[in-house]
């Protein structure tokens, strides 16, 4: 199997011999209306949306846990193994998370289908390989500590590299829970169980007296739960008991022709933050890593929208794609980046406008991250009003074209770092990882724009833009006016946009389009469902279990 050429459909997968059907299912359309799959977007992105939240409000518990009660050099360390993980945790997956959900949705579930045999496909290689890093990495982890760290103690590092079989495990795993259970399912262990669980592991470790390794401890326990929680709840939908397990030779070619060119892109997408966090560590010491990763929290946390939706659509999406219903899925696409872009872009204005207020919730040490937040921020701006191109990208089967614009964005990013973090610190850090933003979301957006053949904006999300804008702008000026870049500043700027957003209910039409919004997203019937896994739940690239604590 080849993946999507640009501008060719989407990528078809093989029958398999022994029945089953691999390709699109009938049922897979059902006479469906492109209201309908809106209306199937809407109701599971409220509960992506749900997840998202709590899981970013998690993020910024544990974030602040880690940085009050180990300091700028400790927080480097933690956010230096955590990277350590991120980066080479993806790699160990080898694409097969992202392939999974591509694939399953396209495949029948339960005993008689052929779905069940795709997970060993994707759980046998990816463990194998991850155990093979981690006692590799067991025997360079003094060298690497000396590189990265410093401390002569190797044994934070040994704990990252042990966590490498834990983290793949799980990582695919969860994948396959996303592809055949409800969202609710997914939101549930990786939204919320898991965020819920670090920052409180994290705190009563360090309490009792514990050291970085401990409280890195306490960051990779929740995720072995959250395997073991995945393996029994993917088991069931698959029939995996009773199902034939074996994957053929059409079934291997299918799956790893898209899963290896995504491997390469995921490590990317995954090590995003914690590239520059590595390299500021080498370059500029713990401390300007420790305020860089802190910034990058803030930046990533505005994307937990963007994700929470992915949860929703990306199956779908493939669904959709994998039948040829390509002005359906251009439909949800831009439905969903017009949500993102109105959820989004005032959040990221005031990241910007009001950086020093954020930061002093981590402490005076971290002031000097304003300047590369509002850096980072204003990239985001592109990299959420584009939307959900690079999940549209993936589930056309286009990896490849993935993969370029991935690799793009990363070789601007490393090279800006060289150049800029040696002198900078994390603001050179923060400018080198917005070029590389920018570059790989304005080539995935042409690339999704050639392939789909329908555009991606319309005048409904230009205006939305212009709203965000305009009003976040014009509190944020008040707030600054009045008082200052602080807290005060920021708590008249969000006072103003409250105010604001109460006033138009006053007009009769916005309350009949929020009733109509209600009774899209009311649970009810969706129409037809897939064959192989309810018609609504999870996405293309996770907020991983290591990029989103």
């Amino acid at each position: 199997m080849t993946a999507v050429g640009v501008g060719r459909g989407v990528a078809r997968p093989p029958t398999p011999p022994t029945g089953g059907g691999a390709g699109p299912q009938p049922s897979a359309s059902g006479g469906a209306t492109p209201g309908a799959e809106v209306r199937r977007s809407a109701r599971s992105g409220v509960v992506g949306l749900l997840g998202a939240a709590v899981n970013g409000a998690c993020g910024f518990v544990l974030t602040a846990v880690v940085v009050r009660v180990l300091g700028a050099p400790g927080a480097g360390a933690m956010f230096s193994v955590i990277g350590l993980v991120s980066i080479l945790g993806p790699l160990c997956c080898l694409g097969a998370d992202t392939a999974l959900m591509w694939a399953l949705p396209r495949r029948a579930a339960g005993p008689s289908g052929d779905a069940a045999r795709l997970l060993p496909l994707a759980v046998v290689p990816t463990l194998g390989l991850a155990v093979l890093v981690a006692a590799a990495g067991w025997v360079v982890a003094p060298a690497v500590d000396a590189a990265l760290l410093g401390s002569g103690d190797a044994t934070l590092v040994r704990l990252a590299f042990v966590g490498l079989p834990v983290f793949t495990v799980a990582t695919v795993l969860l994948a396959a829970v996303r592809a055949t259970r409800p969202v609710t399912t997914y939101v549930g262990v990786q939204l919320v169980a898991v965020p819920l669980a670090r920052p409180l592991l994290i705190g009563v470790a360090v309490a009792a007296g514990g050291s970085v390794t401990a409280a890195f401890a306490g960051w990779l326990l929740p995720l072995a739960a959250a395997a073991v929680a995945a393996g029994l709840l993917v088991a069931g939908p698959l029939g995996v008991t009773r199902a034939r397990l074996r994957p053929t030779a059409a079934d291997r070619r299918w799956f790893w022709g898209f899963a290896l060119p995504r491997a390469v892109s995921t490590v990317i997408d995954a090590g995003g933050m914690w590239f520059g966090v590595l390299l500021t560590a080498a370059l500029a010491g713990p401390a300007e890593a420790g305020v860089f990763g802190a910034v990058c929290r803030y930046a990533l946390a505005g994307l937990l929208v963007m994700q929470g939706l992915r949860v929703a659509i990306a199956p779908q999406l493939s669904r959709l794609l994998g039948a040829g219903r390509r002005a359906e899925a251009a439909a949800v696409h831009r439905r969903i980046t017009a949500v993102v872009v109105l959820l989004s872009w005032p959040a990221y204005l005031l990241l910007a406008v009001f950086a020093p207020a954020f930061l002093a919730l981590f402490g005076a040490p971290f002031a000097a991250g304003a300047a590369p937040m509002a850096v980072l921020a204003v990239a985001m701006l592109v990299n959420v009003g584009v939307g959900t191109v690079q999940t549209v990208l993936l589930m056309s089967g286009n990896s490849r074209g993935h993969l370029a614009a991935a690799a793009s964005g990363l070789a601007l990013y490393l090279l800006g770092c060289l150049v800029l973090v040696p002198r900078h610190g994390a603001l050179g850090a923060a400018v080198a990882w917005s070029v590389g933003i920018v570059a790989e979301n304005v080539i995935a957006a042409v690339l999704v724009r050639r392939t789909l053949g329908e555009p991606l904006a319309g005048r409904a999300l230009a205006g939305t833009a212009l709203a965000a804008l305009a009003g976040t702008g014009a509190a944020a000026a008040v707030g600054v006016a009045v008082a200052g870049r602080g807290p005060a500043g920021l708590a008249l700027a969000l006072g103003l946009l409250a105010v604001g957003a109460l006033v138009p209910l006053g007009n009769a039409r916005v309350r009949a389009g929020l009733r109509a919004a209600r009774a899209l997203v009311r649970p009810g019937r969706a129409g037809p469902q897939q064959s192989a896994a309810p018609a609504f739940h999870p996405p293309d690239r996770p907020p991983t279990p290591e990029v989103v604590p």
